[in-house]
């Protein structure tokens, strides 16, 4: 029997496009930086979880190389052209399955900071739970779990939109699928969430996120200065408005 497997949906950060909601504060070039830095610790996060195999999806597929540079030896990679995000879950979820894996869970590319036991609990909540979700604090979810395909759940959800955990909740129901949340979480794709991943790492080891803590202390003066304008302007619309 294999194990279960832990597939990250990935794409190779490209300077002008990646992060782009973090711009401003930062630079697009920062931007790149950061998420480059969050991709490897997520890796890293991922691939230190015991008993659970490592794949990372790759879009485009040229981004293969990579991917293959930033992963360790056995990782699988799954290039995929999608339309969208449903698009390539079905697609991962689709193969994975037909390699035999017996319970397989995706998860976002920039989320190094979650505590790994929501991962394992993840893992034992599908022994009795058709499908878990891990629902993030802007209306979608970091992780969706499954141990047989059910292709409808990612089909006709407005992605990259606050109801896409309101909506796939809703579609797991209409399946009659049992399902179960884990905590939640956040992404880090405004300059607020920015903040609290700074406030966060300071909580964690030493040996967790070390390519995050080696970004900020690189960009420290720059963008704190930064964040701190970035309120600033945000308090003056506010008061204006």
């Amino acid at each position: 029997m294999k194990k279960p497997i832990l597939i990250i949906i990935a794409k190779e950060p490209q300077v002008g496009t990646t992060k782009t909601r973090l711009t401003p504060p930062l630079e697009p070039s920062q931007a790149a930086a950061l998420f480059e830095a969050l991709l490897e610790d997520t890796i890293d996060l991922a691939a230190n979880i015991a008993e659970i195999d490592l794949a990372v999806a790759v879009t485009p597929p040229e981004s293969t190389a990579y991917f293959e540079s930033k992963t360790p030896e056995g990782t699988l990679l799954i290039p995929v052209t999608c339309a969208d995000i449903g698009d390539c879950l079905k697609q991962v979820f689709a193969e994975l399955f037909e390699r035999g894996y017996p319970k397989v869970l995706a998860f976002n590319s920039d989320g190094p900071s979650l505590p790994s036991e929501y991962i394992h609990q993840a893992v034992e909540l599908l022994d009795s739970q058709d499908v878990v979700y891990g629902p993030s604090d802007d209306g979608g979810y970091y992780l969706v779990g499954l141990k047989e395909l059910h292709a409808r759940l990612f089909s006709d959800i407005q992605w990259s939109t606050p109801l896409v955990m309101e909506q796939s909740l809703a579609r797991a129901e209409a399946e009659k699928l049992q399902t179960a949340l884990l905590p939640e979480w956040y992404d880090v794709d405004t300059a607020d969430d920015l903040e609290r991943l700074l406030r966060d790492i300071q909580r964690y080891p030493q040996d967790r996120l070390k390519n995050t803590r080696r970004y900020f202390a690189e960009q420290a003066l720059d963008l704190r200065a930064r964040l701190a304008d970035s309120d600033s302007q945000s308090g003056a619309i506010e008061r204006k408005d």
